[in-house]
């Protein structure tokens, strides 16, 4: 990783140009946390994973492109309309025609918002979206790539379509390539693909990362011998202590020497209402732990990619390592406030003086 485009941006949100690629997807949700099965009406927005981190990063000013295939039709660009509301450039997106896409379709999902004990869920209607049709052998990557600092892609959209898997290692191989600063969140997804599909892919894709971001779906330990039992799957502990956190960091920087930094949140659900949220970071040989952060839920869907997002813009600025991780924590806390997919929070000082304060969290 160049590690100049880290730091000689600080303090000029400008100075970073920033790409990423996915699906934006329409949202539906009953309003008042009602049930779809007995639903009469629906709130419709916007969102899908990277559109989610091109919208928080253009909020806190951080010059933030969007790359996607959407159907040329209504839905399509009121969904692109909806991101360069919040100043993300959408230029790079194809507007498809039915017969380079024959379903013609957004994707779309529904969401049922969890309340107390009851918890969210999530159905999908996203197959044969545009994105998951579009013939990407016509795309030219390195005129897609030319002048952006910084890539971001996810484990969501290879999920979608063997072609889009093979456009995501293109990217990533052609990134590489032109020298960007690339950061991957796995993000895995269980109603879109199988964990050793997602798991066999993701870690395809390390050797050409920088900046790893969720690491449940990748295979470190892929011997049987080399395996962790108990209650950790693959390897990996979902609520870490910070010793085990460490030695898991390590692990993946042995095998793969090329990452520069390694970052996850971890979850306490004390309810469909109330969470817990706290992180930890690898980052120039040390394994630094947040605060914990407390706090009610309004909308929780987002809150992975606001971390991812809080994540980059503080590294783009060149904030001290605890200071990143905290920011990021805090952005994601700050998320789960506001409804809709996207942290639209435009004022950076809120998130500073929130990972500031002072909590008295028992975990």
């Amino acid at each position: 990783m160049a590690e100049y485009r880290l730091t000689s941006a600080a303090g000029v949100p400008g100075g970073v140009r920033f790409i990423t690629i996915g699906e934006i997807m329409l949202r539906l949700t009953p309003p008042d946390y009602g049930k779809i099965r007995v639903a009469n009406s629906f709130e419709a927005s916007y969102g899908g994973s990277e559109a989610n981190i091109a919208l928080a990063l253009a909020n806190l000013g951080i010059d933030s492109t969007f790359f996607s295939v959407v159907p040329n039709n209504s839905l399509g660009k009121s969904a692109v309309r909806m991101l360069r509301a919040n100043d993300v450039h959408c230029a790079p997106v194809i507007f498809s025609t039915r017969e380079e896409t024959p379903t013609h379709r957004l994707g779309t999902y529904y969401l049922e918002t969890g309340y107390g004990i009851r918890p969210s869920k999530v159905t999908y209607d996203r197959r044969h979206s545009a994105i998951t049709e579009y013939d990407f052998s016509k795309v030219d990557l390195d005129a897609l790539l030319e002048g952006f600092h910084w890539l971001h892609l996810s484990g969501v959209t290879p999920a979608l379509s063997p072609s889009c898997g093979r456009f995501l290692l293109d990217c990533l191989k052609k990134a590489r390539e032109k020298g960007l600063t690339v950061s991957f969140d796995g993000n895995f997804r269980s109603k879109l693909w199988t964990w050793e599909e997602a798991r066999d892919y993701c870690t395809r894709c390390l050797p050409y990362v920088d900046v790893l971001l969720g690491i449940e779906p990748y295979h470190l330990w892929r011997d049987e011998g080399d395996h962790r039992k108990g209650d950790w799957k693959d390897g990996v502990p979902l609520q870490p202590s910070y010793k085990q956190q460490d030695e898991i960091f390590r692990r993946f920087v042995e095998r793969y020497p090329n990452l520069r930094c390694i970052a996850r949140h971890v979850r306490f659900a004390h309810s469909g209402s109330e969470n817990s949220l706290m992180a930890y970071m690898w980052y120039q040989g040390q394994t630094y732990e947040s605060k914990y952060f407390t706090f009610h839920i309004l909308d929780r869907v987002g809150g992975g990619d606001a971390f991812a997002a809080g994540l980059i813009y503080a590294m783009i600025q060149g904030d001290s390592p605890l200071d990143m991780v905290n920011f990021a924590v805090a952005a994601s806390a700050i998320k789960h406030t506001i409804h809709g997919d996207g942290n639209i929070t435009d004022d950076v000082e809120s998130i500073r003086s929130l990972m500031h304060m002072n909590y008295d969290i028992k975990r």
